[in-house]
């Protein structure tokens, strides 16, 4: 599903016009991103939890040469998925 079928979805399930439907999607990644960015964890019960994690420095390889290179630490974001959403997808 791409976004815009996301919208089609959102408009469709919540009897909202698509125009309405992209301004919900938009403002739930807004605050999701702002949140995100402060530090913070969002969590949405029974579907997921997003929450920002730190990933140390550490030494690779080149796949083509071989060759020892240094990745640097960064934050990643990371999604688990809730009890509820877990069950639908088994």
């Amino acid at each position: 599903m791409n976004k815009a079928q996301l919208i089609d979805a959102i408009a469709a399930n919540a009897g909202l016009t698509k125009a309405d439907g992209k301004k919900a999607l938009d403002a739930f990644i807004k605050a999701t991103t702002q949140a995100l960015k402060k530090g913070d964890r969002v969590a949405l019960v029974g579907f997921g939890s997003f929450s920002v994690s730190k990933r140390s420095a550490r030494t690779g390889r080149n796949p083509q040469t071989g060759k020892e290179i240094k990745i640097p630490a960064k934050k990643v974001v990371k999604f688990k998925a809730g009890s509820d959403l877990a069950n639908v997808v088994k």
